[in-house]
């Protein structure tokens, strides 16, 4: 078992927590968390995208000119290709961008990530709770925790289903640098590298550890 250390609202110490060695000192593989991110990134892909065909866009129906005897290059229509307004060749279709990663491979790779913040940017609260839902009070617990830059918050699944948490996340929407507000049992891998600063409530870090053991 690891210790960390946790705070109250007002940045000072509130004891330390016992979390398993196996999720917060796992071993780093930059490899596994490549690949995790890359999964990550091309899920978020709505692959809409789309360009018309030359049997799709209107018009051209006719042949501009007859096949011989003009001079000029035979065209069968005015939508080929080459044409002003003719279609696209080999041009973006829909599709799935997804790419597929096991889920032991996935957790393996939170491990790596959160093992590898827990020195640098994990903060953990004994809880997080602004019943007035005012912004400004907000910013002061993330003052006095000194969490500057990116932020990602990591709750408890079960307190935000309680009204308390309507205006906890209230007073984080206008926010800029919040990056996201996400339960422990669901933690993505970007969102844990991209963060300058992980705010975690001990509830909400119990159920890391329990999730993501192995």
């Amino acid at each position: 078992m690891a210790s960390i250390k946790v705070l109250n609202q007002q940045g000072q110490p509130s004891g330390e927590i016992e979390v398993p060695s196996s999720v917060f000192e796992a071993q780093a593989k930059s490899a596994l968390i490549h690949q995790a991110v890359v999964a990550e990134l091309a899920s978020l892909r709505q692959g809409t995208h789309k360009a018309k065909t030359r049997a799709e866009v209107s018009g051209g129906g006719r042949k501009p000119w007859r096949q011989k005897g003009t001079g000029r290059a035979r065209q069968g229509s005015t939508r080929a290709p080459h044409w002003r307004h003719g279609g696209v060749v080999h041009g973006p279709v829909p599709r799935d961008h997804s790419v597929k990663l096991n889920r032991k491979m996935h957790d393996a790779a939170v491990r790596a990530a959160i093992s590898s913040r827990v020195t640098s940017g994990l903060m953990v609260i004994d809880t997080l709770a602004v019943p007035s839902g005012k912004t400004k009070d907000m910013l002061a617990i993330l003052q006095s925790i000194n969490a500057q830059g990116k932020v990602l918050f990591v709750l408890d699944g079960q307190f935000l289903a309680t009204d308390e948490a309507d205006f906890t996340i209230r007073s984080l929407q206008n926010l800029p640098n919040v990056i996201d507000v996400t339960v422990g049992e669901d933690l993505y891998v970007y969102d844990l590298l991209n963060a300058n600063a992980i705010v975690a409530t001990r509830a909400a870090v119990e159920a890391i550890g329990e999730a993501y053991a192995k």
